[in-house]
C-alpha cells in the first residue's frame, strides 16, 4: 500500500486529492496546523480513512518529525496562505508560509524521505501581468501580488532541489480551479453563496470589485488527478494545468444568478474596496504538455461548474436556515 502525505489536506484541493488517493488504495496522512479551532469539514466524510498529523510550514522541526513518522512515498505540498487579497495585507506571513515554507518542506523531505516523490502546488498567479497568451511552462513570470511572488520562489526552489539533489520533484502550475468546497473568501464562492442567500431571501445585494477580470476556470476534482499523474511519471517535470477557455467575472456572476432564475444587474453593486492594488487582468493556460505527457484533460465545463456551485450553496443555505 503506497503512502501519501498531503499538506493542507483540509483545503479544497487536499480533500479532493485525499478522496482520489484513497480510491487508488493509498494510505493517506494529512498534515494540519495545530489551531484552537481546526476545520475538518471538507474531510469529515473520510475522517476514518485518513491519518491526521500536526506540523507547521513555519516550523521545520515539526515537518522533519512528520516525515519521520509517516515515511511517505509521495508528498503533495498544498498548504499555503492561498488567498491573494490577504497577501497584500499580510505579505510577510505569505512569504513565510507560501514561499519559505516550501524550503522547509523540501529540506525535511531531503533529510527524511529523499526517495519520495514530491508535488509542489504552483499557481497561474505567477504569470501576473502576462507576457504572452496563452501561458505555458516557458512563459515568463511577472507576479502582481505578494502571493504570486511567494509562489514563484517556491516554484523555482522546487526546480532547484530537483536539479541540485536529484529529487523527484514536480510542480503543477494550476490555473483557477473551483468547486462547492471552495473557501468563502474566494470571489467565485463568494458569488455563488451570496446568490443562494439572495435567492432564498436572506440578502438583497452582492458587492464585487473588478467584473472585467478574465480567468481560466476549471473543476478542482479534475485538477487533483493531474497532480497524481505528475508523480507517476519516470521523469519529474513542471506542467501547466488549465482548460484553455476563459470567462470574465461578469460571466461567472451572470451564470450564477441565471441558475436560480434571477437577473444579476438587479443585485450587484461595484465596490472599489474589492479592487486589488495591482490587478491581474487575463490568465489563460495552455495545457497541451499535460495532455500529451500525462494524457490529462478537464472533464467539467464552465457552465456545469458554476451551476454545481450555486446548487450546492442553495442546499447549504437552506440547511442553515432550516428551510
Amino acid at each position: 500500500m503506497p503512502r501519501a502525505l498531503i499538506t493542507g489536506i483540509t483545503g479544497q484541493d487536499g480533500s479532493y486529492l485525499a478522496e482520489l488517493l484513497l480510491e487508488k488504495g493509498y494510505q493517506v496522512s494529512g498534515m494540519v496546523r495545530r489551531t484552537s479551532s481546526p476545520n475538518f469539514e471538507r474531510v469529515a466524510h473520510i475522517s476514518n480513512s485518513i491519518d491526521i498529523v500536526t506540523a507547521d510550514l513555519l516550523d521545520e522541526s515539526s515537518l522533519v518529525a512528520v516525515f519521520r513518522e509517516t515515511q511517505p512515498d509521495e508528498v503533495y505540498n498544498l498548504a499555503a496562505q492561498s488567498f491573494v487579497a490577504s497577501s497584500f495585507d499580510q505579505p510577510v506571513l505569505t512569504a513565510e508560509a507560501t514561499g519559505i515554507g516550501v524550503a522547509r518542506v523540501l529540506n525535511a523531505l531531503r533529510q527524511q524521505s529523499p526517495e519520495a516523490r514530491f508535488y509542489q502546488a504552483s499557481s497561474s498567479e505567477m504569470f501576473g501581468a502576462v507576457h504572452e497568451t496563452p501561458q505555458n511552462e516557458l512563459t515568463a513570470f511577472h507576479p502582481r501580488s505578494p502571493y504570486g511572488v511567494a509562489k514563484v520562489y517556491g516554484h523555482h526552489l522546487t526546480v532547484n532541489y530537483r536539479e541540485s539533489y536529484g529529487l523527484h520533484a514536480s510542480s503543477g502550475i494550476l490555473f483557477n480551479h473551483e468547486s462547492p468546497r471552495r473557501g468563502l473568501e474566494f470571489v467565485t464562492r463568494k458569488i455563488t453563496h451570496q446568490v443562494a442567500r439572495i435567492y432564498l431571501g436572506h440578502a438583497n445585494e452582492l458587492r464585487l470589485g473588478n467584473l472585467d477580470a478574465v480567468r481560466d476556470w476549471g473543476f478542482a476534482g479534475d485538477y487533483v488527478e493531474a497532480m497524481w499523474l505528475m508523480l507517476q511519471q519516470d521523469i519529474p517535470d513542471d506542467y501547466v494545468i488549465a482548460t484553455g477557455v476563459t470567462h470574465s467575472v461578469r460571466e461567472f456572476v451572470a451564470l450564477s444568478f441565471e441558475a436560480v432564475g434571477l437577473s444579476w444587474e438587479q443585485y450587484v453593486t461595484i465596490d472599489p474596496a474589492f479592487y486589488r492594488p495591482a490587478e491581474v487582468d487575463l490568465l489563460k493556460g495552455d495545457a497541451s504538455k499535460a495532455k500529451k505527457v500525462l494524457n490529462w484533460s478537464p472533464t467539467m465545463v464552465f457552465d456545469e461548474l458554476v451551476a454545481s456551485m450555486v446548487i450546492s450553496d442553495v442546499d447549504l443555505v437552506r440547511a442553515q436556515f432550516g428551510q
